[in-house]
Order: structure tokens, then sequence, then C-alpha cells
């Protein structure tokens, strides 16, 4: 065996199946599509779950990738043991109902022996305990060691995940050690103490799963199989760890040279190295693969890893932003392999840069809470519930927590913490829904499993002639469906196009001699079929020829909408800078709504400069044009494509004179001047690092001039002022109304602080402690928090607790000066249980609270218990 680099067995295992006549498929990215189940993509098959299960036809029956993944079940393991990682490559061949396990067992030994020349003696294969074939096939048709032939139970060798496709497995395992390998004991032992490194698993997927638990025979079986790269490199490069080998080696170095660490001096630090490493790699491709920031789902994953890295910066001393200059290292290790990792370079350093500046920002948001939090803790222990509010709300790492905290001799109550994280995720997977095998049950337009491939006609056309192929419903294929029933139908043509990259589906009516039906959408499903979403209005709908007329005014409206959109997405590159990207876009007949990536509001200037960039070209009356070509011209043409869509070989390129041009299937105005007038309704933002654009065009900006026209005119009318002097009349009065909004609130201010001397004169004393307390009637909570502190203030020691009623509500205020809080007096716990009175709640330090209540007749109750509640507390 001699050392090979990650790219070369990268390499070498797609060339290995491309000559066993597999197509060799790019990664998939990340962010998986029509499948409910996952997050992430996390193994090699999780994208080519269609095909497995029937839902889309593969474009062959051999498939083999090279696959992102992304798991983060063991995050906390990260870094402190050898082998796990949130990011890594899996590379898999796959059989669907093709070739079988008579074919892969060979296959494998002759890659693990041939190509990549592993010892033999050193390999060891294990089969599930049931399946001789696999068994045999490994004694009759390779030459390993029938004695390092294993037979394993279903926790070891049979895949499963709930119901659908599963089968047993076969893996391959590299031994490191020494002793010798005599019975499963033996092996199992090796495995436990890692000498036995398991690097392939072929899944033999031979049964279908069903509710009942009955494993029925699939016709045609199937063959998934997954090889972890960095693990295979660990073999090749005589490393025992993932981080030991090239090109991890090259970003760990880069964090070395960052932080002035040596990796290897000091086995704490080196796990901060090890994290950072890890977690750069992950950072990259998600965001390379459209993910964003934020606080759910596949954001919150981003921004955990993100957040995780940069807090091990501060651990090894680096106070400083860092990660962008290791995020370089990433580039350098998998540009080759990922050329879009390159392409999106500038992109992903971007989000990189603000979000690491926004969790230094955090961190100190974070200390602040963490120290109120301490100080209010009656104890050692810090609450579980506190440490979860920090960690989820403020993206404030358990681990620092803990740190701060040890330094004051306190611990987390980390049960508690742990039963919140663990509600936290019942409740994401609640949300997500139960699944099966695809995350969903096939239903509605999917509910036809036959893929059709119709003919799309509405490049050119929006009325044609067809024949209806199928016509089914919710619960199956149907003969026939009768007015008023709604259902579905596939046609071998149609000029309706199929909701797909943001442009909404096509409305119309499709006429039979016995019909008229109504198209109520135009979808795509998932085995690829365009279905038409249909209620029959009169008659009885049946296979056959079929008129099919498209509602023009509403495709044309849609169509200027689309264009728009092109034209905006490279107005707004060249206003706000290359860096934006299209990160979504909904087309529909009255408006256009388009997000992309930028850091901060668009100020009116920049609407103004884009709004104009779009209608001179929109003047220029510029052709748009399509052409079909490979991927490879395309891009050579200077095409955009975005980032979560998966083109297949042949693309269609939209371009918009020599001023747009896109990778896009949609439908297009025939020139620039079609779309009329462009006008911008809104700039908002909707995520972390995303804008948002909202348009019109045409008769629809026309609308829009109207609307806006006549709100001006009754101005006018209501301000009895022209239309030049409408800003200063607007200004003028608005400076009027602030003018007596202070006077009212110095009014009122004055008013409430009179009754600080009255309230003064009904102090009382309990035990040895003053108390002030009252009722009053509207006075906001924020100043009756100023009138607590202005009668404590003048009283110097005791416990003041006021009540006002302002409508429907009651505010409640409680301050105790600070040698009475010494005294064992708390606010909190005082105005807890007044609160509860009033029914309300609240609470706060022990030297000031407030809280809030709905019923206000029961407030004269609620203050006459004040004298007990303080009673107990003298008492106690």
């Amino acid at each position: 065996m001699q050392h090979m680099s990650t790219s070369d067995i990268r390499k070498k295992y797609l060339e290995f199946f491309a000559q066993k006549e597999h197509l060799v498929m790019e990664s998939f990215p990340l962010v998986p599509k029509d499948d409910k189940s996952l997050l992430l993509i996390n193994a090699g098959m999780a994208p080519l779950k269609p095909y497995f299960t029937g839902v889309k036809v593969p474009p062959s029956k051999r498939v083999a990738t090279c696959q992102k993944c992304i798991r983060t079940g063991d995050i906390d393991n990260v870094g402190i043991t050898k082998r796990h990682a949130t990011f890594f490559e899996m590379l898999g061949n796959f059989s669907f109902g093709d070739y079988f396990k008579k074919e892969i067992i060979p296959w494998a030994w002759e890659f693990v022996t041939e190509v990549l020349k592993i010892d033999k003696s050193k390999l060891y294969a294990t089969v599930y305990f049931e399946d001789d074939e696999a068994f045999d096939l490994w004694k009759d048709t390779t030459d390993i060691d029938p004695t390092h032939i294993f037979r394993l139970g279903k926790e070891d060798n049979f895949w499963e995940i709930g119901v659908g496709p599963c089968g047993p497995c076969s893996e391959i395992h590299y031994y490191r050690g020494t002793e010798v390998i005599a019975t499963v004991e033996d092996f199992v032992a090796a495995s436990d103490k890692d000498e036995m490194t398991e690097f392939w698993n072929l899944v033999f997927t031979q049964f279908d799963k069903d509710e009942e638990g009955n494993y029925n025979p699939l016709e045609n079986p199937n063959i998934d199989t997954g090889m972890g790269l960095e693990r295979m490199a660990t073999i090749m490069q005589g490393v025992s760890s993932i981080f030991d080998i090239d090109i991890l080696k090259n970003i760990i170095g880069k964090v070395s040279a960052v932080t002035g660490k040596v990796y290897g001096e000091d086995a704490k630090n080196d796990i901060s190295m090890r994290i950072i490493a890890d977690h750069a790699k992950s950072i990259s491709f998600l965001i390379g693969d459209g993910v964003l920031p934020s606080n759910e789902g596949r954001g919150y994953v981003l921004r955990r890893l993100l957040r995780r890295a940069a807090r091990h910066g501060r651990v090894l001393g680096h106070t400083d932003l860092f990660l962008n200059r290791v995020i370089e290292a990433v580039m350098e290790s998998y540009g080759e392999a990922y050329p879009d990792l390159l392409d999106r370079k500038d992109y992903i350093s971007k989000i990189v840069d603000l979000e690491e500046r926004k969790f230094h920002e955090t961190l100190d948001s974070g200390m602040e809470m963490l120290l109120g939090f301490i100080r209010d803790t009656e104890g050692s222990v810090f609450s579980g519930e506190n440490a979860f509010k920090l960690y989820d709300t403020y993206g404030f790492p358990l681990e620092l927590t803990q740190e701060i905290l040890a330094e004051k001799s306190m611990t987390v109550d980390l049960s508690a913490f742990k039963k919140e994280m663990n509600d936290q995720r019942q409740r994401a997977r609640a949300a997500r829904g139960e699944s099966s095998y695809m995350g969903s049950e096939a239903a509605g337009m999917d509910a036809l499993e036959e893929s059709v491939n119709t003919v799309f006609l509405g490049y050119t056309a929006t009325k044609a002639e067809a024949e209806v192929l199928h016509v089914y419903t919710d619960l199956g294929l149907v003969e026939t469906l009768e007015a008023p029933a709604q259902g579905f139908l596939v046609a071998d043509a149609t000029p309706f196009y199929a909701e797909m990259g943001g442009q909404v589906g096509d409305v119309g009516m499709i006429l039979q001699e016995n019909a008229q039906v109504k198209v109520l959408d135009t979808r795509k499903s998932k085995n690829g079929n365009i279905v038409h979403v249909v209620e029959v209005l009169s008659g009885t709908l049946t296979a056959g020829t079929a008129q099919f007329m498209v509602d023009e005014t509403v495709r044309r409206s849609t169509e200027r909408n689309h264009t728009a959109t092109h034209l905006l997405h490279k107005a707004l590159k060249l206003v706000l800078g290359s860096h934006v990207n299209q990160a979504g876009s909904i087309v529909l007949p009255d408006k256009l709504r388009f997000d992309f990536n930028h850091f901060q509001a668009m100020t009116g200037e920049e609407i103004r400069q884009v709004e104009e960039i779009v209608n001179e070209e929109v003047l220029k009356a510029l052709p748009v044009s399509t052409a079909v070509m490979n991927m490879a011209e395309a891009k050579a043409s200077g095409a955009m494509a975005l980032f979560d869509e998966k083109y297949g070989e042949e693309v269609r390129v939209l371009s918009v004179g020599e001023f747009s041009k896109e990778l896009c299937g949609g439908t297009h105005v025939r020139n620039s001047g079609e779309i009329g007038l462009f006008r911008i309704t809104s700039e908002a933002g909707i995520a972390s690092g995303v804008r948002r654009i909202e348009a019109v065009t045409g008769m629809n900006s026309y609308r829009l001039f109207q609307e806006r026209e006549g709100i001006l005119t009754s101005l006018q009318e209501i301000l009895k002022t022209g239309r030049q002097e409408l800003v200063a009349k607007v200004s003028a009065q608005q400076a009027e109304v602030k003018s007596l909004h202070k006077e009212l609130e110095d009014i009122r201010k004055s008013a409430s602080l009179g009754h600080v001397d009255t309230l003064l004169a009904s102090r009382e004393t309990v035990g040895s402690v003053t108390l002030v307390k009252g009722a009053l009637e509207n006075i906001e909570a924020g100043d009756l928090r100023e009138l607590t502190e202005k009668v404590l203030d003048k009283l110097q020691s005791g416990v003041v607790v006021l009540g006002s009623v302002v409508e429907d509500k009651v505010n409640l205020s409680v301050m105790i000066s600070k040698d009475q809080v010494k005294n064992g007096f708390h606010a909190g716990k005082l105005i807890k249980e007044v609160a509860k009175i009033v029914g309300g709640g609240g609470g706060g330090r022990p030297d000031m609270a407030q809280a809030g209540g709905k019923d206000p007749a029961k407030l004269p109750e609620a203050l006459a218990i004040v004298n007990s509640l303080l009673s107990d507390q003298v008492n106690s």
C-alpha cells in the first residue's frame, strides 16, 4: 500500500466505477430537495432516495457520486475523538434495480486490493448473520482469508430507517492491530479499541418494510454503498485521526498560523484547533449551498457551527475576527474538487464576516445577562433554564457559561439544561411532522406513480390540442371525473407552465366535447409529471382529446414580472455590488417578490437608482431570447446560475439584450418594452444577510400610480394646501404635535410626582420596617416605576409598593432599600404574590420588581395583603 492523497482517492474511486458503466454525478447540494425527513444531506444515498423509491426515474441505473454531507448529532465529540466530524465526503456507488450482491462484492474487493493496493491480510468483512448469499460470495468470488469473514447481528449489519426500503449489509474493515483475530468476540474487542476501522458499507436493499413491520421482498433490489473519504484517507496515509490527513492538516496549519498556537503541543488547544478546522469546512459548504445564519432549521445549524468555531478562537486567546482566514485554507483544500466553492468565495466571506462580528457583539450582550442572572442566583447552582436561555436566545455557548461560573465556584444545573434542549428538539421534530422514508406520504398530485414525458408547448403557444392520458384524485386513477369534482390530469402535451423557478403555474380552461374544465393551477409532481389541478365545471372529464387554453391575460402579466426579476437582479449587482445573488423569488401575475443577499437596508437613493436602471432597459425594448446549451457553454457565456438549483446537462439561457443573461426555464416577454413600467413597492430584511424587494409592472404599476395620486389629492383636500406645499405643511403639523406631546408628558409626570408627599404621609410600620403603599390611576408602568423610586429616595429606608389602574389593566411596582434587602426582604418574591391577586404575574431583583395584572377591581385586595406578606418575611 502506497501513500495516496485524499484527492487521488476521490478521483480513483469515481474513475473505477465509471469503468463499471456508472454515471458519475456531481455532488448534490447540502440542502435536500422534496424531502421533509432531512434538514441537511447526511449520507451519499440521501439525495438519491427518489430513485430508490421509484418516485423519479434515475438518469442511469448505475450511478456513482462523491457527496458532501453534514451531521451534527455528535457535535460535542468533534475535535475530541479521532473520527467525528460535522462535514465529510461520502463516496458511493448505486444500482437502481440493476446489479446486486454478486457484482458489488467482487468489485469492492477489486477496488481496495488492486486499485488502492491495501494489504489483504489487514482486511476483514462482516455480513448479516442470516445472509448466507453474501457470506458465500465473499468466500467464493474473492481471495479474502475466509477466517476474516464474520457474521454479525441486526444492529451491526442490517440497514433500515423506519418504514420503506431496507436490507442486510456487508462492511469492509481495516485492522491496525497486531493480535490474531480468531473469533467474533476478538473482532468486536478490536473494534471497541478503535483498532478495527470500518471504511465501506455495502447495503443490499432487498426489502420494503411496511407499517406492520413486515419485510416484503423488492421486485428489483438495489445496491447502496458508502465509503467515508476521510476515513479511507487515514488508512492510505498511515495516520490514526481524520485531522491528520492532508486536506485537514492544511486547514489546521492555517488555524495555527492565525492563533499562534502550535498543533500537538497542548491537548486542550488541539481540541479547539480541530473544532475550528472542522467547522470552517461546514461553514464554507453550507453558505456555498445557499444556507444563511438564522435561529431555526438549517440556518440555526450554520449559526451554531460558526459561533462555536469563533468561541474556540477565544479559547485559544484570539479575540479578533479570524474565521475568514481559516476559510481561505478550506478553499485551497477543496477548490479543485468543488469549483463552485471558489466561485462563491466572496459571498461566503461576507456572510462569515457579518456573522462573526454579530457574535462578538452577542458575547458582550450575553455576558451582561449572565452576570445579572448570577447576581439573582441564591446558592452555588446556576439555573439550567437560564443557561439554556443564554444559549438559545443569545447564542451563548454552555461551555462559556460553565467557565465563567467556575471562576465564581458555581455550577450549572445540567439536568434542567438538557431537559430544555430536549424539549426544543421535540418541538422542532413536531414542527417537521412525523415522517416516512421520504418525509411525507405521496398524496394529491403525487399519487400518480407513472412518469409521463409531457411535451411543454408553452414557450411558443398558449392554446393547443392534446391527449388527456390520466385522470386521478387523491385516492388514485379514475376513469372519469364528473362535475363539480376536483382532481388532477396529465396529458401528452400542454401549453400550461408548471410552477417552477419561482414562477407560479398557469391557469385557464380545458375543453372536451362533453366537459368544461377549469385549470386551477399547474404544478410538477415529485416524479416530474406536469400536473393540471382541475375542477370540472360541467359534464364528465375522461382520457382523450381536449383543447388546452391558458388564460393569456394572467400569463402575460406573469411574464412581465418574470422578465423584470432578471433586470432587477442585474441592476442590484450594478448598484450594490457583485456579492448580490438571488436567494429566492416568487413571480405572480399581480406582483413580483425578489430575495437577495445583502447586508444592510437599501437607502432611498439606492432604490431609486435600481428602479431607474430597470426602467431604462425597459424603454430600450431589448430583445428577449433563449438558447439551449450545455452547462459548460452556459458558464463560458457568462450566464448566472442560482445557488439552490440542480441543473441538468442541458440548460436554457435567457438573455435580455446584452444587459442580462441567466439560466432560466420560465416564460418571458418577447422584448423588455412589454414590461411597461417597473415600480418597487417595498424593500425589507427577512433574515440575516437577506433582503426582499416587492415590485409591480405593466397595468399594476399604472394602478399603483393612480392609487398614490388619489392619496395625494385627498391629503391636499384635508390639509387645504397645494401639492407643492404638502411636505412643509405635514412637517409643521408634526412639529406642533410633538411639542404638544412633550407638554402633555411634562404635565402628566408633574402630576404623578405630586403624589410623593401624599404617599409618604400614609406610611406605616410593619415590625421594624417602614411601608409605603398606595393605589393610583392612569399612571403607566414606566412612570409608576419612576414614582416608586422617588418615594423610596425620600423614605431612604423601607419598602414601597404602588399599584396603578390604566383602563382595564393593573401596573404594579415594588422597591426595597438596600439595607432592607440585606435584612432578607425580596421585591421579586413580594410582587409575585401581590400580582396573583390581580390576575397577573411578574418578578424581579431583590431590590426592584414590576408586574402587571388584568383585574383592576382587586387592586385594593392585592395591596391589603402586603402587610401580612412583609410580616412573613420579617418572621422568616
